[in-house]
């Protein structure tokens, strides 16, 4: 039987924050419902806090060229490559925002670049790792003029050093099977404007 679950095939027992920093941390007492009927035992799980945030592909049809961001990552301390990483422009969502509405901020604040929403193209929305986080990254595709994108930008009262930097779409794709460029976001966006390349609709 294939039984679809909701969230009152859920019971949370207790929740405690058990960290709070530049992220938050929370502990759940949880129990759900088993697909051969009943109800698991109690759960203990920890869930990294992060809630939502934006991901944008900056991407020049005219020059054939994306720009992306480099800057330092805490979570690749031990990537082989270093701690700098190739990503789209990215931040967080804060509350009563709506997404694209994220991704023109902070394109402006990660690129210098003016854009509107209107120049935003969907990609996709998930859930980033949903074992561990409540993270829910939207992607865009920005169409914008890029001649001027290289930079050094960022807020310094964040501690953001941003490299924006020009790349041809054939060199990003080197980069993407080449495993260089190796973030989630990056990677799918990348994968998504492989897929609907014009020189590749053109073959």
């Amino acid at each position: 039987m294939n039984r679809q679950f909701s969230a009152l095939d859920i019971e949370i027992q207790q929740t405690e924050t058990v960290f709070k920093g530049f992220f938050r941390v929370l502990r759940y007492q949880v129990r759900h419902r088993l697909f051969n009927g009943g109800w698991s035992q109690i759960l203990t799980r920890e869930l990294f806090a992060r809630g939502d945030s934006v991901g944008v592909l900056l991407y020049d049809p005219q020059r054939n060229c994306v720009a992306l961001a480099q800057q330092f990552r805490i979570g690749c301390l031990n990537n082989k490559s270093g701690a700098w990483v190739w990503e789209v422009v990215a931040g967080m969502v804060k509350p009563d925002e709506m997404p694209a509405e994220v991704a023109v901020r902070e394109v402006a604040e990660e690129t210098g670049l003016t854009i509107t929403q209107s120049q935003l193209t969907p990609i996709c929305s998930y859930y980033s790792s949903p074992g561990g986080t409540d993270e829910h990254l939207h992607l865009f595709c920005a169409m914008c003029d890029l001649t001027h994108a290289n930079g050094i930008f960022g807020l310094p009262e964040e501690g953001e050093d941003i490299r924006i930097q020009t790349l041809s779409c054939e060199e990003a794709f080197g980069y993407l099977h080449s495993g260089v460029i190796n973030n989630a976001a990056t990677v799918i966006a990348l994968q998504w404007l492989q897929l609907n390349h014009p020189q590749r609709q053109k073959n």
